[in-house]
């Protein structure tokens, strides 16, 4: 998936509202290509917008969040849309002090059971899903397929 989007796809898939999406822009949160007076977001960027609206809805500051993508490129070393596969789990453990990422259902109860504060889980392989699913939906409506292909393609992802 090497697609692009504008800032209407980012909106229409996210639920961001534009004047939030443009803000982020203005201060370098997600950075978009431009295409004259377009933003255009790679699929990357797209998955990093879904990952920060989950994290605003938690109650993260904007500080919070730019911590949290810094963590995430420095752990994964890679980009998050690029490591999420059918059978991978990334969580994201945070009691608001420290960040855990964590892959293994036992790890991130060995967290929970050993904390002396509540702890904030968010599923970040949801969120890429979530995009991809949406991503997908959008490629088939908007496609020149029969009604029998679109519910093949449906299943397939």
């Amino acid at each position: 998936m090497s697609d692009h989007f504008t800032s209407h796809d980012v909106i229409a898939i996210t639920g961001i509202t534009p004047r939030q999406l443009q803000w982020w822009d203005e201060r370098g949160v997600v950075k978009p290509a431009r295409e004259g007076h377009r933003r255009i977001y790679s699929l990357h960027q797209l998955t990093e917008v879904a990952v920060i609206c989950e994290l605003r809805r938690k109650g993260f500051s904007l500080q919070s969040v730019r911590k949290v993508l810094r963590f995430l490129d420095r752990e994964l070393g890679k980009r998050l849309a690029d490591i999420v596969s059918h059978d991978s789990e990334y969580h994201l453990l945070t009691d608001r002090t420290h960040l855990y990422l964590e892959t293994s259902a036992r790890q991130i109860v060995d967290i929970l059971k050993n904390s002396k504060q509540p702890i904030l889980d968010i599923c970040l392989t949801d969120a890429v899903r979530q995009v991809r699913s949406e991503v997908v939906s959008r490629k088939l409506n908007t496609s020149v397929t029969s009604p029998r292909e679109r519910r093949r393609a449906r299943k397939a992802s």
